[in-house]
């Protein structure tokens, strides 16, 4: 019982005073630069998708 005492203390310790938080401007400019690249890949897998689709439709028209 006492190991788990003193990981929750030295996990606690770690959390406030060893981890450098971000502040509230580079956590929104990571939030944007995450939601931009999101919109980036999902275009790319709907062209990709889109293209591979009429590829298919046209190999079965000519069965």
């Amino acid at each position: 019982m006492a190991k788990i005492g003193t990981y929750i203390q030295e996990s606690a310790d770690e959390l406030f005073n060893k981890v450098s938080w971000p502040t509230w401007s580079e956590l929104q400019n990571s939030a944007i630069l995450v939601m931009i690249a999101s919109v980036i890949f999902a275009l790319i897998i709907f062209i990709m998708d889109r293209s591979f689709s009429e590829l298919m439709k046209f190999i079965y028209s000519l069965f």
